[in-house]
């Protein structure tokens, strides 16, 4: 089951999530590297050049999913600037009227 907007499919349960006390903010396609990463955070005890390989995966995961998104937004975007373009007849511009019209009018 891959989420809405995005290819990778969750490899973590919800129930292996919960065990393992991953944040709610933080359960996403990429949830299944932060298991091991946090695991050997807390077995070294969170020294900065400790567990570099599992942080460098997880990031590049995490980096994946947010090009994703973008490229999913540009395409979002390319799409509704193609339909606004396509409402507008040529020779019009989509300006708003200098003069407001008033409520009697």
């Amino acid at each position: 089951m891959a989420a809405e907007g995005t290819t990778k499919k969750m490899i973590a349960t919800q129930e292996e999530m919960m065990e393992n006390k991953v944040p709610i903010a933080y359960r996403d396609q990429c949830a299944h590297l932060l298991i091991p990463l946090n695991k050997c955070r807390q077995a070294e005890m969170y020294l900065p050049w400790k567990c570099g390989s599992e942080r460098h995966v997880y990031e590049k995961c995490e980096y994946e999913l947010v090009m994703e998104r973008m490229l999913l937004m540009q395409k979002i975007k390319e799409k509704e600037a193609q339909s606004h373009k396509a409402q507008i007849p040529q020779g019009q511009h989509a300006a708003l009227p200098l003069i407001p019209k008033t409520a009697n009018a």
